[in-house]
Order: structure tokens, then C-alpha cells, then sequence
């Protein structure tokens, strides 16, 4: 691994000096070329040591050793001292200045190195060492954390499991209050974080972390929860008759003769009632049973499979050799983070992903989008981007194409094509849609909704700690026309449950983006690419899609995202290719809620 650094560093300064020779550079910017390079191999160099040391922190947890902590602790102040160093502020600053006589891709990566400095600025030094120990100690307690249900020592894995297959309420109510046990542990930490998230940032003039964070889209806070309102208002109409449904459903499923007028959290199938997909079964495709007979190996294997018959090439033997693809044991002394991942070690060609691959559904669709971004890292790492910009082009873009490619690999067609369903079984098309709009329309009033407004409040409004638990049940009401089964006082922290309201901070608008996003995208490859129903499409073997991703993911980040998107799909952001995907679906919820009485208001 440590053999790509070198190289790496010698690709850098070799691309950037070539650049500097191009004519695309104008006079007398040497100078910051020459800054740029020696920013970009230091950078790398830290940045491949900070990944390890997380790696290691993140799978090898064990109760009563903080070696691994301690020691991504080191790697993270490490990274910490170099970006936000007052040199670097200042040097970038100074030749911001100049911007005009600069290339398009020099200014991205002098902005990305300010953009770095400001949640590491070295002039509040004590602060930023602070938050960087606040965090792997709460990294710690997330994922070290042991959950116990009836009396025994469980898994998250099994917990999801009886939220999806349980009928008994009462076996359901423990399950899912032992999943939210956590969130006592977390809470002192999530409090610690949140003041020392905002006053980092605040250092380099930022109102606060959630404003910095947003920032990266070139956008303000407003106009990104506007924006998170636009896509909700869009889709509202189609959620109120998903939530009605929903209610009538279950009401008959556990036996209870009155129907609640919000949904009890624990009633649905997902620990935070973002996706309520498991409480449809097509007929004709139960996956579940049929993955049954496969391996967690195998499963990953199938997801390469995918990508490799679009055009990438096979995974790096390293990816396979390095990765942690399979859960630990559930009594196994040693922990690791349970929520999926994928990491770009080294800016290089060292990929690998963090995952619990069981062989059920959910996985099966998880794998495929893990890989997703793994093909992405693999695919801008390349002679045209600088490392600075081996991105995507914006946070969202990355959860597009991997959420994308896992809904692609639960399509009719292409389960058949692969003979994971009987090509000729009979299938009811609008039972496929009501699943997959239990997923992705449910997952945005989650997502831009309860998450994306509950960090809001908790950054930019300062949200008082003895509310937290009051504000995170207001907005699932609000949002997502969810409540908790019983009284939650101020002693739970449920939000905390959530890993990224504590590891992945105040970035969860990207998922809501990131599915319109991708239904864009799906719609282009269904119509102009497939020539197929955006709603029964089969990819494999399609090298025109790969053609195609990878037209995107080649500049990483050197591009502006909205050009990205205009020049591939011929369009601006907007919700049009979801709410036409999911059309056929809003006349039939409306014929099954016929007397049916509605109880989320008519506007949201």
C-alpha cells in the first residue's frame, strides 16, 4: 500500500507541472503550482495514514483497549495541524487573490485546501484537538456499544431482522427499544461535538458546522432546506396515500381494530422508519428465499459481476484482500462499525469497503451500491484529476450512482437475466412500485425532512441539549407522519442512533439529493440509452451505461456539478423523473384508500 505513495506524489507534481506548461496556465503563476504540489504530496501522504488509522479504529474495536482510538486520534490531529496551518490559510488566500490568471481546476483545488483549513484552523489549535478526541471517542462508543435482547448479547443485523419479520407487537416493542439503548451512551458526546463542530468552523467565519458543511454545494443554508422543501412538496401528495396505506396495513397485520392516525415507530420495519419496502412481497420474486441459498460471498461477487459486464474492469485482488465485507459473530469480543461503507485509502488504487454482508435482499442491494462508490473512486483516479479533486462531483452524486446501480439490480428483468427469479413468472407491476415508493419516496421525507431539519436545528440553532429527544419526535411526526410507541424523555437521545448524527455530520440532505439525482440519471439510461421502461430495466452486459457513468465520474471534482448533470441528462436538478416514475402508483393508493380517512394535512 505504502508503495503508491511515491508514485502518487510523482503523478501530482508531474500533471500539475505539465499543466503549469500548457498555456491553459497563464504567466507568472508558477508560484502557486509549485504551492499546490508540495500542498497535494504532504496531503496524501497524511491523508493515506489518517485512512488507516480510522480503518483500524473502525474494525477492530475492543472493549477496554483504546489502542486503535488513540492512535486514529494522532493520524486525525496529524491531518488537522497540516490543513488548517496558517500557512496553508494564508498561502491559498493570498493567491485567490489572483484568481483570474488561474485555471478553472488550480482555483477548485486552492478553495477545496481553504475549504479544508476551516474545520482544522491551527489558530484555535486546542479546539480542533478537542473535537478530533471528541470524535474517535464517540466513533468508539457508537460502534463498541453491545446490544442486548431478551437477557442476550445481538447485533444490529438481528434487530433489523425481527423489525422485518416479527408479527408480535410486544416482541417488536423490545426489539426496537433495545436498538435505541445506544442513544443514552451518546448523548453527553453528541452534545460535546456539536459545540466544538461550531466553534471549529466559526474560527474561518462560517455561522456554524451545518452552514460549512452546505457550503460545499456552493449553496447556503436557506437555499439548501428550501430546497430540501421543494422535494418534499413535490412528493407529498404521493406520501400522504403511501402513509394512509401504510396505517390500514399494519393496523390489520397486528389485529388492531382502530387504526392510529400516526404511524408507532415500532410497528414499521426500519429501526428509524426510513424505508418500509420489507412490508411488500412481489409475487413471483421473493429474493430473500432465494438468496437464502447463496453465499455472503457470493453476493459481493454478483455486484462485481454487474459492473464488470458494463465495462469496468475487476476490483483490485487488494479490495478483496483488505476489505471487511462480513459481520463479526454477535458475541465476538471484537466490534466493528456496522453501518456499510466504502473507503478510498490512498487517493490511489487501495479501495475497500467496510460492510455485515448477510445473504438476504437488503444486502444484496447494499453490495451493489457499496461497489458503486468503489467504481467511482477507481474510475477518477486518473492522469486528468489531481488528487485534491479525486471526488465526486458533489457529495450527492456519489449515493446517485450507487443507489442507483443497487435499485437497477432489484429490477424484474435483470433478476431474471441473472436467474435469480423465473423469467416467465407473472409479477404485479404496481406491487414492484409500491415497493421500491416504500423505499426511496419514504427515504426522502426521512431524509430531507427529519434528519436534514433536526441537524439545522442542532447546529445553526444551537438546538438546547434537554430537547433533543422532544425536537427528534416533533419533526418525524411532522415529516414523516411517525411517532414513538411510548413517552421518550430527554434520557434517550434517538437521533444519536442514527451513525450519522455522530460520524457523518451534518451531510444527510446529500442522500435526499442524491435521489433525484439518480432517478435522473435512471431515466436518461432507461429511455435514450436501454430504449426500456424506466421501471423494468435489465443493465447487465450494457457497456453503453458504463460509457456513460463513467463520462461523469471521470473529472471527479474538477467540474462543476451542475454542468455534470446538465451535459448528461440534459436537465437542471428537479424531482420531474421521480414523480413520473412513480405515476402509475398514485391512482391505485388512491382507489385502495377510498373511505379511508387521512390524517396527515392535505399540505405538508
Amino acid at each position: 500500500m505504502k508503495q503508491y505513495l511515491p508514485i502518487l506524489a510523482l503523478c501530482a507534481c508531474t500533471l500539475f507541472s505539465c499543466n503549469s506548461n500548457t498555456g491553459e496556465n497563464k504567466t507568472g503563476t508558477q508560484d502557486v503550482q509549485q504551492f499546490i504540489d508540495s500542498y497535494t504530496t504532504e496531503y496524501v501522504k497524511l491523508y493515506t495514514a489518517e485512512q488507516e488509522a480510522q480503518w483500524k479504529s473502525n474494525t477492530e474495536i475492543v472493549e477496554g483497549d483504546s489502542t486503535n482510538t488513540i492512535n486514529a486520534q494522532k493520524a486525525d490531529e496529524a491531518m488537522a495541524a497540516f490543513t488548517g496551518s496558517k500557512e496553508n490559510i494564508e498561502q491559498a488566500k493570498k493567491f485567490l487573490e489572483q484568481k483570474d490568471k488561474l485555471t478553472d481546476v488550480q482555483v477548485k483545488q486552492l478553495e477545496l485546501i481553504l475549504y479544508n483549513a476551516a474545520n482544522n484552523p491551527q489558530t484555535i489549535a486546542d479546539v480542533v484537538k478537542k473535537r478530533i478526541k471528541a470524535e474517535n471517542e464517540q466513533t468508539r462508543l457508537l460502534y463498541g456499544f453491545q446490544y442486548m435482547f431478551n437477557g442476550k448479547k445481538t447485533s444490529t443485523n438481528y434487530l433489523d431482522s425481527v423489525l422485518k419479520a416479527e408479527n408480535n407487537v410486544s416482541s417488536r416493542l423490545a426489539a426496537w427499544e433495545a436498538s435505541k439503548e445506544v442513544g443514552k451512551t451518546l448523548k453527553g458526546g453528541l452534545v460535546q461535538l456539536r459545540d466544538l463542530r461550531n466553534q471549529t468552523v466559526q474560527a474561518l467565519g462560517y455561522h456554524d458546522f451545518f452552514t460549512y458543511q452546505v457550503s460545499d454545494y456552493g449553496m447556503k443554508t436557506d437555499e439548501m432546506m428550501q430546497t430540501m422543501d421543494r422535494l418534499m412538496n413535490e412528493l407529498y401528495p404521493l406520501y400522504r396515500e403511501l402513509h394512509t396505506w401504510m396505517r390500514y396495513e399494519l393496523a390489520k397485520k397486528y389485529g388492531v381494530k382502530e387504526v392510529p392516525d400516526y404511524l408507532p415507530a415500532h410497528w414499521l420495519p426500519n429501526r428509524w422508519a426510513q424505508d418500509w419496502s420489507s412490508e411488500v412481497t412481489v409475487k413471483g420474486i421473493d429474493l430473500d428465499k432465494v438468496l437464502k441459498t447463496k453465499t455472503p460471498e457470493w453476493i459481493v461477487k454478483q455486484g462485481e459481476e454487474l459492473y464488470t459486464s458494463i465495462g469496468y474492469q475487476p476490483l483490485p485482488p487488494t479490495f478483496w484482500q483488505k476489505s471487511s465485507l462480513y459481520p463479526y459473530p454477535a458475541d465476538s469480543n471484537v466490534k466493528k462499525n456496522n453501518h456499510a461503507s466504502a473507503w478510498h485509502m490512498d487517493l490511489d488504487h487501495d479501495v475497500r469497503s467496510l460492510m455485515s454482508v448477510e445473504n438476504n435482499a437488503e444486502w444484496y442491494e447494499t453490495a451493489n451500491h457499496e461497489l458503486g462508490h468503489i467504481y467511482y473512486y477507481l474510475t477518477y483516479t486518473n492522469k486528468d484529476v489531481p488528487p485534491l479533486l479525486r471526488q465526486g462531483a458533489n457529495r450527492a452524486y456519489h449515493e446517485a450512482i450507487g443507489t442507483m446501480m443497487g435499485l437497477a439490480a432489484m429490477q424484474k428483468p435483470y433478476l431474471a437475466g441473472r436467474g435469480l427469479i423465473d423469467a416467465n413468472v407473472k409479477t404485479d407491476s404496481i406491487q414492484s412500485l409500491l415497493k421500491e415508493a416504500l423505499n426511496s419516496v419514504v427515504f426522502i421525507f426521512f431524509s430531507s425532512g427529519t434528519m436534514s431539519n433536526f441537524e439545522k436545528s442542532l447546529y445553526v440553532d444551537n438546538l438546547p441539549a434537554d430537547q433533543f429527544n422532544a425536537k427528534w419526535w416533533e419533526l418525524a411526526k411532522k415529516y414523516q407522519g411517525v411517532v414513538p410507541p411510548t413517552n421518550r424523555g430527554e434520557e434517550y437521545c434517538d437521533a444519536a442512533t442514527k451513525t450519522h448524527i455522530n460520524d457523518d455530520p451534518a451531510q444527510y440532505y446529500d442522500y435526499a439529493l442524491s435521489y433525484v439525482i439518480l432517478y435522473q440519471l435512471h431515466n436518461h439510461i432507461a429511455k435514450e440509452i436501454l430504449h426500456q421502461d424506466p421501471r423494468a430495466t435489465n443493465y447487465y452486459g450494457q457497456k453503453g451505461i458504463g460509457d456513460f457513468l463513467k463520462k461523469i465520474q471521470y473529472p471527479g471534482a474538477s467540474k462543476d456539478w451542475r454542468k455534470v448533470l446538465k451535459e448528461s441528462t440534459g436537465d437542471e436538478l428537479n424531482a420531474k423523473a421521480m414523480l413520473e416514475y412513480f405515476q402509475p402508483l398514485v391512482s391505485w393508493l388512491q382507489e385502495q384508500n377510498k373511505g379511508r380517512k387521512y390524517t396527515l394535512p392535505e399540505k405538508l
